[in-house]
């Protein structure tokens, strides 16, 4: 009697390899993630990508080798993710964790580096070291990844990964420029865009406690040029003393959003809530949105004053009219949950502001500084006039999204199998 997991690896072996090793065992992934906890594009990247993994791959072991944790953030992941085993350690530590990762890692048939932004290589020197195919799973890189001191190090290394998916075309065109030739380089979007974890008890509870109803409020925050922790200086992107003119431009951009809101709130009658997508952000959105609002608009606007989790905001950007947002990540898993959005960009954070436009979402994708008010107001006031298109297209983007990974995860089956 032909046994499940015979069946399965008949199956697969048939489409192109098995997932299951000559032992018996399941092929194992190793996905390095979750690279912070005080943002929630930073924590939905992790299970985005996994979920992903789960619905393409579901016969394969994944180990996840997470950067920062907490213990919200852990049990979010484990709940919805109960068989993927969480690692955490350095590659050069002394620590018995640091000996686990790095045990994980001999033991694992594919290494993945999710979705971010950090030009790091040690990884990748690593994997190749150990002879371990890696990949990069929706990636954005600056152009000083493939230029400057140590450029042909780096692309090297770059040409040696099994695949690199990066989650915008700026980005793809910068590696091809750069003469980058991997098996597969792809637009291959965000790991985020496949989250689906929900806290809908919270999310009811916040909107009941605020006043806030179903596709009756949009969201909105803006994002500064201050420390992202605490006493730490990260210039030029999260500066402990920002210049002159990095104040200047806050004030500039929290106007126009001030602005917008009031049109918004003038128009339509509907609430605004102020919703972080980085935790450092809700003091200044706070002291320069909400604190300068005109008393009669303030009264149709909200702040939120603690720092969710993902699944809360994903629960409640899926009750949401639509996301305005200055970062990306919000957007994204509104959009995950069926949700229209403005991202009001500025290129100088990273290229990942052209994913939208990848995805056809371009007329909701506004510069910051060149984009005028009224051409924000009119955008938001557009997708409110004609609601169920601005639905539709954002069903259109998403299926075009999955169909990406769909095909991302027959490359990682390629690899494995």
């Amino acid at each position: 009697m032909t046994t499940r997991r015979h069946f399965i690896a008949s199956i697969t072996a048939a489409l192109g390899g098995s997932l299951i090793a000559a032992d018996g065992k399941p092929k194992t992934i190793l996905l390095q993630s979750a690279w912070d906890t005080i943002n929630i594009g930073d924590i939905g990247h992790t299970p985005g990508t996994l979920r992903v993994l789960e619905e393409h791959l579901p016969e394969v072991k994944v180990v996840l080798w997470a950067s920062k944790l907490d213990e919200r953030v852990e049990a979010l992941l484990r709940r919805r993710f109960p068989k993927v085993e969480i690692i955490q350690g350095h590659l050069t530590g002394k620590k018995e964790r640091d000996e686990v990762l790095r045990q994980a890692i001999a033991n694992c048939d594919l290494f993945i580096r999710n979705s971010g932004m950090g030009q790091s290589t040690d990884y990748m020197e690593y994997c190749l070291k150990a002879g371990k195919p890696y990949g990069l799973f929706g990636q954005s890189f600056f152009p000083t990844m493939v230029e400057g001191k140590g450029a042909a190090e780096r692309i090297e290394l770059l040409n040696n990964a099994a695949f690199i998916y990066t989650r915008e075309t700026k980005t793809l065109d910068i590696l091809k420029g750069a003469g980058v030739k991997t098996p597969v380089l792809e637009f291959g979007p965000d790991g985020c865009f496949g989250i689906d974890v929900t806290d809908d008890e919270r999310a009811l509870a916040t909107m009941k406690k605020l006043g806030l109803e179903d596709r009756q409020f949009i969201t909105l925050q803006l994002r500064t040029h201050t420390a992202k922790h605490e006493g730490v200086d990260n210039p030029p992107l999260n500066p402990l003393n920002p210049t002159p003119q990095m104040v200047a431009d806050d004030e500039r951009r929290a106007a126009k959003y001030r602005e917008l809101v009031t049109t918004w709130v003038q128009k339509t009658g509907k609430k605004v809530l102020i919703a972080p997508e980085v935790k450092k952000e809700m003091v200044h959105n706070k002291r320069l949105i909400y604190d300068l609002l005109p008393p009669e608009i303030q009264k149709n606007v909200v702040n939120l004053e603690y720092f969710w989790n993902a699944d809360e905001a994903a629960s409640v950007f899926a009750r949401a009219h639509t996301i305005v947002c200055h970062e990306p990540h919000s957007p994204i898993i509104a959009l995950a949950n069926g949700t229209p959005i403005i991202h009001t960009y500025s290129e100088f954070h990273s290229p990942k502001c052209w994913m939208f436009k990848d995805i056809g979402l371009g007329e909701w994708l506004l510069e910051f500084d060149e984009t005028p008010v009224e051409k924000m107001a009119d955008t938001l006031l557009a997708i409110d006039a004609d609601y169920p298109a601005a639905l539709e297209k954002v069903k259109k983007a998403m299926e075009y999204v999955h169909g990406c990974f769909a095909s991302s995860s027959k490359t990682i089956k390629g690899v494995i199998g």
